[in-house]
């Protein structure tokens, strides 16, 4: 499982250094294989280990593809999907077009999400992140989750 938050930043590449925390768990589930694609409601980055990507993948390719609205999210994050690598300094190339989509530039965060993470542009992250917490959660909380005790 993913968790936590992590700020770094882009090299002049556009390679992002993976957090010390985040490679050796990543080196033993998927021998730092990895699959990157753009967020289907947001304008962040998915980064997934393979084999979690690959489940995702299945699931995906299963649904009806006469249904306008499953042809444009396969579209989106089948056709945006990119393999990726670690390096052996724990970085991965952003390709120049996701980096595009998500506004990554320099800063950026890095969010563990439970079996993947999303990747931010730090501005972004930090004014999404206000606006929750302005946000009187009891109001908007879907019905399935009124009783979730955490």
């Amino acid at each position: 499982m993913f968790r936590g938050v992590a700020t770094f930043n882009l090299d002049a590449k556009g390679r992002m250094a993976v957090p010390a925390k985040f490679r050796k768990h990543l080196d033993v589930c998927c021998e730092g294989r990895l699959v990157i694609t753009i967020d289907h409601s947001d304008h962040c980055l998915q980064l997934y280990p393979l084999p979690e990507w690959e489940i995702v993948e299945e699931k995906l390719s299963a649904l009806p593809s006469l249904n306008p609205q499953v042809r444009r999210l396969k579209r989106m994050l089948l056709g945006y999907a990119t393999e990726c690598e670690m390096d052996g300094n724990g970085r991965i190339l952003l390709p120049a077009k996701l980096r595009e989509f998500a506004g990554l530039d320099k800063s950026m965060v890095m969010i563990g999400q439970g079996n993947k993470f999303e990747l931010w542009n730090e501005q972004t992250w930090n004014e999404l992140m206000d606006e929750c917490l302005e946000e009187d959660f009891g109001e908007i909380l879907p019905a399935e989750l009124e009783s979730l005790s955490i």
